[in-house]
């Protein structure tokens, strides 16, 4: 078997530890993992491995680098890390709207890996976990509209997420005051209907995400989505409804058989039994379990039904191991 080097870029964070765990966990034929972040998290040593500074000449020698680091830094590398002759599979959206730039789930659209020149875009965490959860629907009929609420747990905003609302919660019980420096609003006991600035028409930029990137992915230009991303007071783990109506009508049973058989999914759909998604059993795990199937009341084509994912692991590091696995096979 062949061996590759592969580098991590933004190693230190969350995303990028989960990249490392997941490599070992798949057994992905590594020769070397070089892990890079910046010049302060220099020679720190994680699960045995140092890390470098990440600059131009610690891309050489690498085949793939997988970039767990923000839109600045992957756009700032992206022409070192091409220039070493390694492919960037990068984690941040700096590059997911670009038309030259394959945008992948593994599950979903494998073959625009091939199309790549040098970068392949892992998609929005929400983006991943809701298309990976709709995707059998589409092969059985295409997609028109859709429309969607995420429910984001606070790891979503990184490690210091989680500090925040367990420091909030040991506050609150202690009869002390607690300043959010995370969230704009406190989040523990409260939901915060805001994820990232405000942009287009009143639609913030994790909502836009969502809209322009499920697009590229299930190769549906004209599909017409909606959404709503809302932070809720859960460590791990997202949650989505959705509601969708396709171009012929799909009964409750078709669709549960197609997302039964989907790769990437797990059906969960037993309401008399309380057996549905939630983020306790989603996370740490790579399947998007799905649920809550049924008709939409308000369109004879729509379909309403609920899922969750582990947005570290498939919503971001499993999906893009995951793409380098299609490169090398």
């Amino acid at each position: 078997m062949d061996k590759y080097n592969v580098g991590i870029l933004g190693a230190t964070g969350a995303v990028g530890r989960e990249m490392l765990k997941i490599l070992r966990e798949r057994s992905f034929p590594a020769d070397e993992l070089r892990l890079l972040a910046s010049k302060r998290s220099a020679g720190q040593v994680i699960d045995g491995h140092e890390v470098k500074e990440a600059c131009a000449e610690n891309f050489e020698g690498l085949d793939i680098v997988l970039g767990a680091a923000g839109n600045n830094i992957a756009a700032a590398f992206a022409g070192d890390i091409k220039a070493a002759g390694a492919v960037f599979i990068d984690n941040s959206s700096a590059f997911r709207l670009c038309p030259d730039v394959p945008l992948v789930v593994p599950e979903i659209n494998p073959e625009d890996v091939k199309k790549h020149s040098g970068i392949i875009a892992n998609p929005n965490c929400t983006t991943t976990i809701t298309c990976t959860a709709i995707s059998a629907l589409r092969r059985l009929s295409p997609i028109e509209s859709m429309v969607v609420s995420s429910y984001q747990a606070v790891s979503g905003a990184g490690s210091a997420g989680p500090q925040e609302l367990f420091g909030e919660m040991e506050a609150m019980a202690a009869g002390k005051s607690y300043v959010p420096r995370v969230f704009a609003h406190q989040i523990a006991y409260n939901v915060i209907p805001q994820i990232g600035e405000r942009q287009f028409v009143g639609y913030t930029s994790e909502e836009m995400k969502l809209q322009n990137e499920g697009r590229r992915i299930l190769h549906l230009p004209e599909m017409r989505v909606s959404c709503t991303c809302v932070r809720v007071p859960v460590v791990r783990s997202h949650s989505v409804s959705v509601q969708l109506k396709t171009r012929e009508k799909l009964t409750v049973d078709d669709a549960r058989a197609a997302v039964a058989a989907a790769p990437g999914c797990k059906l969960l759909d037993e309401l008399d039994d309380l057996l549905y998604p939630m983020p306790l059993l989603s996370t740490d795990q790579d399947l998007v379990l799905v649920g809550r199937i049924r008709e939409d009341l308000t369109d004879d084509r729509g379909l309403l039904l609920w899922c969750c994912g582990d947005q570290l692991r498939k919503g971001a590091a499993t999906n893009a191991v995951q793409i380098a696995e299609l490169l090398i096979g």
